[in-house]
């Protein structure tokens, strides 16, 4: 019996021993730290008040269950913000793509299709102008041919009215002839002459007026019937001479027509190349303001690209600055509750008025 006392007195001195032990680590443990140095001053405080010991409990497990809600916000509010976090990086590489795909398709858009067609316009616009350049040029030089032309018309006319004058002449001094002296048929050979003279250029007058003066030359003009053959070949010559002029004057008539229509064609010409010239132009215009839209575009969804990176930069690096934060957070939470544990645990002991921090 006084055996079964003695083991049941080691058993229970062995066992205070232990828990004198764990109370001291414990109380080691809470003294590392601030939070857990403040437990030990209310738990002390409250040995030397004298208070009741469920009080002390109560109070430790209020602000373990207060801990314990704070925990659970903090991980429901970063949870909240993850969520927050994750869908403004979708939107924001969502922007972003789709502005690179904008700056892409409106680039191709003006290097494959506008950019190509302005410069076609441009061109066409170019060659038109060269053609009513052309077109002026030609009718300028029209202007200036028919005019020579004209002064031509008239310089033959006049020389043929004057060898027609001089035909006349030397009909009059034949009529005159009854017994020509020596003097009068030289005069009337110099009339003939004369008459050659101004038509020398003439190639179709040419070989009757020598003839006539071959023939005037070996005749006997008291002979009536040889002046009666120079008459008539007088009067052939000044009738082909008459038909000449005729014929001048009618050509020249329908070279002023033909003139005047080619003329009239070269002003329409050019009027169509202005037309071509005004309706290029309004869809240079067109393309230009279309370009200048595209690249004021293009412009500002590069500008979007840009902010929107930004923005992703940013929204990546707070996040990455919250999250260390709510870590921080989250391990100071559990250690105090670690703290707060360990102190309950502290208080329920069967002895603690001896705690002196």
């Amino acid at each position: 019996m006084k055996s079964i006392i003695l083991i049941a007195l080691i058993a229970v001195a062995f066992t205070a021993r232990v828990q004198e032990r764990n109370m001291a680590k414990v109380q080691a443990d809470l003294a590392k730290s601030t939070y857990g140095k403040a437990l030990l001053h209310l738990v002390e405080l409250h040995s030397m008040a004298g208070g009741p010991v469920q009080e002390l409990i109560d109070a430790i497990e209020e602000l373990i269950n207060d801990l314990e809600d704070e925990l659970e916000e903090l991980e429901f509010n970063f949870q909240v913000r993850t969520n927050e976090h994750n869908a403004l990086v979708v939107s924001l590489e969502q922007d972003i793509q789709d502005a690179v795909i904008d700056v892409n398709n409106t680039q191709d858009t003006l290097d494959n299709l506008l950019y190509p067609r302005r410069a076609q316009i441009q061109s066409k616009i170019d060659s038109v102008i060269g053609y009513q350049e052309d077109n002026r040029k030609n009718y300028d030089e029209a202007i200036l041919v028919r005019e020579q032309e004209h002064e031509a018309f008239e310089a033959q006319v006049a020389e043929l009215n004057d060898a027609t004058a001089s035909v006349d002449d030397a009909l009059a001094l034949l009529a005159s002839l009854t017994n020509p002296s020596l003097l009068q048929i030289r005069r009337f050979q110099n009339t003939l002459k004369n008459i050659e003279n101004k038509i020398r250029s003439r190639s179709r007058m040419a070989p009757m007026i020598k003839a006539l003066i071959n023939l005037a030359s070996n005749q006997n003009f008291s002979n009536q019937d040889v002046l009666k053959n120079i008459v008539d070949a007088l009067n052939e010559f000044r009738n082909a001479v008459v038909d000449q002029i005729n014929d001048l004057t009618a050509q020249e008539a329908q070279d002023v027509v033909d003139h005047e229509a080619y003329l009239e064609q070269l002003d329409e010409e050019y009027s169509e190349f202005q037309r071509q010239i005004n309706r290029a132009t309004v869809d240079l215009t067109a393309t230009n303001e279309k370009i200048d839209s595209m690249t004021e575009f293009r412009d500002q969804r590069a500008a979007d690209q840009k902010q929107y990176t930004a923005e992703l930069e940013l929204e990546n690096n707070t996040y990455a600055e919250e999250t260390d934060i709510y870590t921080n957070t989250k391990n100071e939470f559990t250690r105090e509750l670690g703290v707060s544990e360990s102190a309950l645990s502290l208080v329920k002991s069967v002895d603690f008025s001896n705690i002196k921090v």
